[in-house]
């Protein structure tokens, strides 16, 4: 099937051009003609299966076909709920792409940063609103954003805003967009609380499924080292030397990893940066932008940050940790080995870690090749103890109890001869 097949208007199959689409993904193909009719969709797909395109165009398409009168304010017709700021810009550049031959206004809203700019954008009108919930709610409540008109209510990444605590945010926003509505709900796994929520909001959906989340793109090749923790960083900077890639994603559990490894590459000499929560929304942009650019050869990411990274040609993704949510993994190496291209995906695994290996070879239902004779095989068969941490002594110790110690004596001295001279 091409694009051509899809009867989308002539902008838009203009715009696909222009994009360089000449075949739908499997997802596309399902749920374009699907959104079209009016049919709510559950699609579950992993990432990198063309989700974006799959609502956004028939989504454009819906709206062009009943557009505002000449001089008349857009109302917010269309809102794309997702997880993180990173996915919401990145839906903003595909509805920009997707929508550069229609009148549509979209406009990309998140928290992290001042409102005043979003604010401005909102009093001039946006047809298609793409929103992560904590901004989302909290514009509402100012009065600055009303879903009184809503026809189409996009929810993306479903499992991820499950994981980041955001379920509840959502149902808050149901609660106040139009019942009849036809609504698309995307998500990559779907766990029991996934499926009762779109069981929810969902009438009557199709269900296109493409690629379970317990598949692995056949194009990645997958290794892992298992080696002494101590030895992860050592590990990392050869192979990063003695490699061609000229881009690298690194994954961590934790944002002071990510800190602590490019803190460690940079010493060496490589150029790597850090995207975590904890950095400003302004430092999260710019590495990424450099490393898309390829000034920044190394990116060091936590999981929720890397939601919304989507880079081309990526070669090569490392799991400095293994993750300790088996889906996560699939996630993680999903970043490279896009749009049909070969990539590779190498894990480092320290003893504690080989439980959630092997939750992982459970998953995706294979053996991930281990490499033999590197230069630190693992060398401890035990997850070592932690050592008891020592209470420190309270402050005013001395100064209590029976006064056993030589300063509580005197002390106490002190204030018997005080209480005698009274």
């Amino acid at each position: 099937m091409t694009f051509t097949q899809l009867e989308l208007t002539e902008p838009l199959q203009k715009a696909v051009q222009q994009a360089g689409y000449k075949n739908p993904t499997p997802i596309q193909s399902q749920s374009i003609p699907a959104i079209l009719n009016g049919r709510d969709i559950l699609g579950c797909a992993q990432t990198g299966t063309g989700k974006t395109a799959a609502f956004s165009i028939p989504t454009i398409q819906l709206l062009s076909r009943s557009a505002r009168k000449n001089g008349q304010k857009p109302a917010v017709r269309s809102l794309i709920l997702t997880p993180t700021r990173e996915l919401a810009i990145q839906i903003g550049e595909s509805l920009a792409q997707y929508g550069s031959f229609s009148p549509l206004k979209h406009l990309v809203i998140f928290g992290g940063v001042p409102q005043h700019s979003q604010v401005q954008a909102l009093k001039h009108g946006v047809d298609i609103l793409v929103a992560t919930p904590g901004r989302l709610l909290d514009l509402m409540d100012q009065g600055y954003i009303s879903l009184s008109q809503l026809e189409i209510f996009t929810l993306d990444e479903a499992d991820r805003m499950l994981d980041m605590g955001f379920v509840h945010d959502v149902k808050k926003v149901i609660k106040k967009i139009p019942a009849k509505r036809q609504t698309l709900f995307f998500s990559a796994t779907m766990p029991d609380a996934i499926v009762d929520l779109a069981n929810s909001i969902l009438n009557n959906p199709l269900k296109v499924e493409v690629t379970p989340v317990s598949s692995t793109a056949e194009m990645i090749g997958q290794e892992v080292y298992f080696i002494d923790k101590t030895n992860k960083k050592k590990l990392l900077i050869d192979i990063l030397k003695n490699g061609d890639d000229d881009r690298i994603l690194v994954f961590t559990r934790t944002k002071h990893g990510a800190n602590k490894v490019v803190k460690d590459l940079t010493k060496v000499g490589i150029k790597a940066e850090a995207i975590h929560g904890n950095k400003t929304q302004n430092a999260r942009q710019k590495a990424l932008k450099n490393f898309k650019d390829k000034t920044t050869r190394v990116l060091v990411a936590t999981d929720i940050a890397a939601r919304g990274i989507d880079i081309d040609e990526l070669a090569l993704v490392i799991n400095y940790e293994i993750p300790n949510i088996a889906e996560t993994y699939v996630h993680r190496i999903g970043r490279t080995g896009r749009a049909g291209a070969s990539g590779k995906a190498i894990s480092f695994c320290d003893f504690e870690e080989k439980a959630y290996l092997k939750d992982i070879q459970k998953l995706i239902d294979q053996k991930i090749p281990e490499v033999q004779g590197h230069s630190y095989p693992m060398e401890f068969f035990e997850i070592p103890e932690k050592k008891p941490q020592q209470r420190r002594p309270a402050r005013n110790a001395g100064r209590q109890g029976n006064g056993n110690s030589a300063s509580g004596k005197a002390q106490a001295n002190r204030r018997f001869g005080r209480a005698k001279n009274k």
